[in-house]
């Protein structure tokens, strides 16, 4: 029985395009070269941060955000930038009963602008909130804990093989791949895949069918049980 769906952020809610391209105004290079910079990062299964070094060496993110807070250019998204299947995906989900959460690697300012957009949300927390951050086992505890039912009742939402599916598959719970954003695509036919998701869409509309069927099917299971 699938009670709790817990939504990634960055790529699988929000779409990141004006946020990278604001690092590359930051840092002084051509929006295109550092998109470009950035795919072929990620492709070769670096940090996404490695992305800065190539331009900058010794860059730190915590760092230049900091400074670009201070400089009023704070990283920043509003409802413009939720995919347009984020918020009917998750009212949708509500309605069918089922707890509906928010957990990513995202800052507590990014936790803020999440809670201020009003989502169709039980729960809505960020690595920053819980002191623990993707992939550590830390933060899909923090998940079940929140959730209050069993990982396997649980489906985690995200975009990424190594912090998403993975850790989370690890932790006990149901994994949903959603293909979009650099990772989803560089990422959608690697080997582990198949392991890694329970299920894979291109939009997130596809996940309200998902939990009633899978639900269905569990129904069903206990009522023909001999």
């Amino acid at each position: 029985m699938i009670k709790a769906v817990v939504f990634d952020v960055g790529e699988t809610l929000v779409d990141e395009t004006r946020e990278y391209g604001t690092w590359a105004d930051w840092v002084g290079v051509p929006r295109h070269t550092f998109s470009s910079v950035f795919g072929a990062v990620i492709a070769q299964g670096m940090d996404y941060r490695d992305a800065f070094q190539v331009f900058r060496p010794g860059f730190s993110l915590a760092d230049e955000r900091m400074r670009r807070t201070e400089a009023g250019q704070p990283e920043t998204f509003d409802e413009n930038d939720l995919y347009p299947d984020a918020r009917p995906a998750m009212a949708a989900l509500r309605e069918i009963g089922v707890w509906v959460g928010v957990a990513g690697n995202q800052t507590s300012r990014a936790g803020d602008i999440l809670r201020k957009l009003d989502l169709p949300a039980d729960m809505i927390a960020t690595s920053d909130d819980w002191g623990a951050a993707k992939p550590d086992a830390a933060f899909f505890r923090a998940v079940i804990r929140a959730a209050a039912c069993e990982p396997d009742q649980i489906i985690y939402v995200g975009d990424r093989l190594d912090n998403d599916l993975k850790p989370a598959k690890a932790a006990g719970m149901r994994t949903a791949f959603i293909r979009r954003g650099p990772w989803g695509y560089i990422w959608e036919q690697h080997p582990d895949m198949p392991d890694a998701a329970d299920w894979r869409m291109t939009t997130l509309a596809e996940l309200p069918a998902i939990v009633a069927e899978a639900n269905k099917t569990i129904a069903l299971t206990v009522v023909f049980q001999p």
